[in-house]
């Protein structure tokens, strides 16, 4: 993994809103006293939720929060690829999965558009709008390949398709994620070819149960009879 910095380009300050405040307050609830430190993840979540990076006075603001040093927070923030050190695309961030399956299913078109359309990847495009990156696997293999587009999954993409996509986010639309091509979730494309007759998962094939297996043998005789209420 390579080396990650912080953002030679530093606001001023960093305070929460009253909304992410009270988060991230929730959050720090959440643990024992002498363990509230575990909180550093959801607060540097909330920051970035927030401003959409991580900033170095942000770091600050959670480790006087969490009492922890500084240094710290930065580590964690350096780990975790999930959160970004420096400012990204006020329209969107855009993480195309460049991992094998989706490599061998065309992710190299939907780099091909990144780079046409706004320059290097891990750089603000020119108008400030878009922020994209080459990432590893995002889980969603069996609809590749796909692109992670700020909190949203778009899957079974085309170079024409995600350009699409994306020329609705610069126009301030907010396209529908999933898949390109309405697939239900990872079943083939067209449909489900197994498991498809309803009275495999509508009970109207279900035979009534007697006996529950492994239950214990019923009493026999009058005695076993239950007292009448």
């Amino acid at each position: 993994m390579s080396v990650r910095r912080l953002s030679p380009n530093q606001p001023d300050s960093f305070a929460f809103t009253p909304e992410s405040e009270k988060l991230a307050l929730w959050w720090i609830a959440k643990f024992p006293a002498a363990r509230q430190q575990s909180a550093v993840l959801p607060l540097l979540w909330l920051v970035q939720k927030q401003q959409g990076w991580v900033s170095e006075p942000a770091l600050r603001v959670v480790a006087e929060k969490l009492s922890m040093p500084v240094i710290r927070v930065y580590e964690v923030a350096t780990f975790y690829t999930m959160f970004m050190l420096e400012p990204v695309g006020s329209k969107a961030l855009v993480q195309v999965c460049g991992t094998t399956p989706c490599m061998l299913r065309g992710a190299g078109d939907l780099i091909a558009v990144c780079q046409k359309k706004f320059g290097n990847r891990d750089h603000l495009s020119a108008d400030g709008q878009f922020y994209w990156q080459e990432v590893e696997c995002l889980g969603a293999c069996s609809n590749a390949p796909m692109a992670a587009i700020n909190d949203y999954y778009y899957e079974d993409l085309t170079a024409q398709s995600f350009e699409a996509i994306l020329d609705d986010f610069a126009a301030g639309k907010s396209p529908a994620p999933g898949s390109a091509i309405g697939r239900q979730g990872a079943a083939p494309e067209g449909g489900p070819l197994v498991l498809s007759d309803p009275k495999l998962y509508d009970g109207s094939a279900a035979k009534p149960i007697k006996t529950l297996p492994n239950a214990p043998p019923k009493p026999k005789g009058k005695a076993a009879k239950e007292p009448a209420a």
